[in-house]
């Protein structure tokens, strides 16, 4: 995990899904999720065959969108993203303990505050999660 990660997005371990990245420009990221087996997650889902939940999965496409949306803001003063809408997500392959995940997330559209996106997370090139969302800047303290 590089400070270029901790500086773009409020999540922090346990709850940080991203090591690298690999590359950005503005309207797309690839970064990148090594699944260690002795992450929390695997040792209850499943104990005889571990599997990363899929909405982690998930969670890990949208953290590294949140990291290319703080190119597009001044800092967290301007907001923190939150997802607003999940669409067409479809899961394609288990991700399992030792794989590592290759995100990437881009920017369709945006309308002030508001940036369509579209992303996956991939396992030696095979497609393991495509899923379309939606992430509003929400005031810091917001609730």
């Amino acid at each position: 995990m590089t400070d270029q990660i901790l500086d773009a997005i409020p999540h922090r371990p346990p709850f940080l899904f991203i090591d690298a990245i690999i590359e950005m420009d503005e309207k797309k990221i690839v970064a990148e999720k090594k699944l260690t087996p002795d992450l929390d997650f695997f040792e209850g889902h499943y104990p005889d065959f571990p599997v990363m939940p899929g909405v982690l999965t998930m969670e890990c496409v949208f953290q590294a969108g949140a990291v290319l949306l703080s190119q597009h803001v001044d800092g967290m003063e301007s907001g923190v993203p939150v997802l607003t809408r999940i669409k067409d997500a479809k899961f394609k392959k288990m991700v399992r303990p030792g794989d590592t995940l290759t995100l990437e997330a881009q920017i369709e559209d945006s309308i002030k505050t508001v940036f369509y996106m579209k992303g996956s997370a991939r396992v030696d090139g095979a497609l393991a999660v495509s899923v379309s969302f939606t992430c509003a800047l929400a005031p810091v303290g917001a609730g």
